[in-house]
């Protein structure tokens, strides 16, 4: 089972809008911004907005819809969201810093009015029963062992027939997981899974599972474009998921395509509608 506190730690650094803000003036970026030019960093999961984008427009959102974001991080996503579909969006995460960090940065994009990130758990979410619309999580589900009570969890959430989307790193083959990786530091802090089991979490919450789609194909082609663009630049760009994931940034991305190549972790999403 891993623990809040230890995943919250992994996450936090102590000084990351410091990081963003130098990055910004590096690039001459004063508020406000436009959200597509921080996607680089505050959306931090496989394939940033190439990922995002074709994810949330499966979900058909509108300016009339409720969404919350589950372990929302810095907010991109939320952000994106309220941007393009003009929704009212809530983000909910463990860690502090990114709570924190990311209510600055939807100041800084206007989106204050659209876009509310809270600290919380997706297993205990500070939101009224059967009062949004659609849920969604993006690389969250690594570190949350209990699949059966987040499932719940989003149920208890959303109103009848809403939508459950989930685009998470799951585990495809046997083996053991090099560490560290983006989301974990140590065994103790990850909880990869089967696509099974999220199926069969959600599925005893009450979902129907509409879709489900292998992004491994996409991921590789990714990571292969972005170390061709780092190697022709000379390194990673000052805006960039390095302010995130710190130091040694490049170990952990290392670790997680090398399980991508050997079959053991693939980016999976999977779309799902509650039944009643």
């Amino acid at each position: 089972m891993t623990d809040p506190k230890n995943v919250a730690h992994h996450y936090h650094s102590g000084h990351l809008l410091q990081r963003i803000s130098d990055a910004c003036k590096a690039l001459d970026l004063t508020p406000p911004i436009p959200p597509g030019v921080l996607a680089p960093v505050d959306e931090f999961h496989i394939g940033g907005r190439l990922a995002t984008q074709p994810f949330i427009e499966a979900l058909g959102l509108t300016a009339e819809s409720r969404v919350v974001d589950l372990g929302c991080g810095l907010g991109g996503p939320a952000r994106y969201v309220a941007a393009t579909t003009g929704a009212q969006v809530t983000g909910v995460d463990l860690t502090a810093e990114f709570v924190e960090t990311g209510r600055v940065l939807t100041e800084w994009t206007g989106l204050s009015d659209r876009v509310t990130l809270v600290e919380g758990s997706v297993l205990d979410l500070p939101l009224e029963s059967g009062s949004m619309d659609a849920a969604y999580m993006i690389h969250v589900g690594m570190n949350i062992a209990d699949k059966d009570g987040m499932a719940r969890e989003a149920r208890r959430v959303l109103k009848p027939g809403g939508i459950f989307a989930i685009y998470d790193v799951m585990q495809v083959g046997e083996g053991r997981m090099d560490y560290p990786a983006p989301w974990a530091s140590s065994p103790d802090q990850s909880a990869l899974a089967s696509p099974e089991v999220y199926e069969t979490a959600l599925t005893a919450a009450g979902f129907k599972l509409t879709e489900r789609i292998d992004r491994t194909g996409f991921a590789r082609q990714f990571f292969a474009d972005l170390a061709a663009a780092q190697s022709r630049a000379g390194g990673p760009p000052p805006l960039g998921l390095h302010l995130v994931m710190g130091d040694n940034t490049a170990l952990k991305v290392q670790h997680m395509v090398r399980n991508i190549a050997g079959g053991l972790i693939a980016p999976n999403e999977m779309h799902a509608r509650l039944t009643s």
